[in-house]
């Protein structure tokens, strides 16, 4: 059931939009793989609450919002780095004012007492603009949180030529050991390295299971892809990345094995990558934040500043109703 107001219709998700969602989150402005039903699928069912929302505008599907219920909390998404508003390309700011105020006045009247909101970065969108940003804080949402996440253009013919001196010679030294990068299918063993470093460092697991991870690359085979860096036949690293859509690849898992660390592979990942994102035509290598909960890490955002990384906002909005 849907409420109608003005020209603007919200609605409650319904599988009889599926097809209609997935062709209008792949086409809008700011969509992402992270905002594909088929992505937000993977988790069990009883992981979370859905309530997803499609906004219509005189019948023609102009933006959605993947959420989930939390008690009175709806957030967007909790089974995603990326939810919020993905906005119809060419959206005017009135349209994107109004629509979020549809939306605020939806929950509230589903006794919603607080939303939760964090939109894809800048550079995640086809035509940059602003706009949902001004709406939502008229609307008197504030920062929950400001992460920054460290992204390397790919618009140079050679990416070795943007990276600082100290990276240069780490990624020649990576190749000069004989540190070879490719594609690679041996998932398993990248998340052996994953989980034992992720422990050692930081007495954390991976977001993914390794069951999890598999399942959605075998949804999305060509947009999650494994780089190994090897050592004759020996994995010493990995990224896996989500092509997140047409201009931005995401690392979304960096690691290496200790006893390859003086190999440089990481180095070398980022530089191979780097060079298969620009040739692939993509814009952007989005390395993922050096901030947790707005606590910097200094060593890691020098370390991917080194490839010619720069910091852009990753923000997560807050309303009490």
């Amino acid at each position: 059931m849907g409420i109608l107001t003005d020209s603007m219709d919200i609605l409650k998700f319904s599988e009889n939009e599926r097809a209609n969602w997935e062709d209008f989150a792949a086409k809008a402005n700011n969509g992402t793989i992270f905002h594909s039903l088929k992505f937000l699928g993977y988790h069990p069912p009883e992981r979370f609450k859905d309530h997803h929302l499609i906004v219509k505008e005189r019948g023609n599907t102009i933006a959605v919002l993947p959420a989930v219920e939390d008690d009175a909390a709806i957030i967007s998404h909790r089974g995603a780095s990326y939810g919020g508003f993905v906005l119809r390309e060419g959206l005017g700011i009135h349209a994107v004012y109004l629509l979020v105020e549809h939306v605020v006045q939806y929950f509230k009247t589903h006794g919603c007492k607080k939303i939760i909101l964090t939109q894809p970065p800048l550079i995640y969108y086809r035509k940059p603009d602003q706009y949902i940003d001004f709406a939502l804080m008229k609307h008197n949402f504030c920062y929950l949180k400001r992460d920054v996440t460290a992204v390397i253009p790919l618009d140079t013919a050679e990416p070795m030529t943007a990276f600082h001196s100290d990276a240069r010679r780490s990624t020649k030294k990576a190749m000069r050991e004989g540190v070879r990068v490719r594609i690679s299918g041996d998932l398993p063993r990248f998340y052996e390295i994953l989980k034992n470093n992720l422990g050692m460092r930081h007495n954390v697991t991976p977001t993914h299971s390794l069951d999890e991870l598999m399942k959605l690359q075998k949804i999305f085979p060509e947009r999650i892809i494994l780089f190994g860096a090897y050592i004759k036949d020996k994995m010493a690293g990995g990224m896996v990345v989500f092509v997140a859509n047409p201009r931005v690849i995401l690392a979304f898992y960096i690691s290496h094995d200790d006893k390859y660390q003086n190999y440089r592979p990481v180095n070398l990942l980022f530089y191979e990558v780097s060079k298969w994102g620009r040739d692939q035509g993509f814009r952007y290598l989005d390395l993922g934040t050096f901030t947790l909960n707005m606590a910097p890490n200094w060593g890691l955002g020098r370390f991917k500043e080194n490839f010619a990384a720069r910091g852009f906002l990753r923000d997560t909005y807050q309303l009490t109703l």
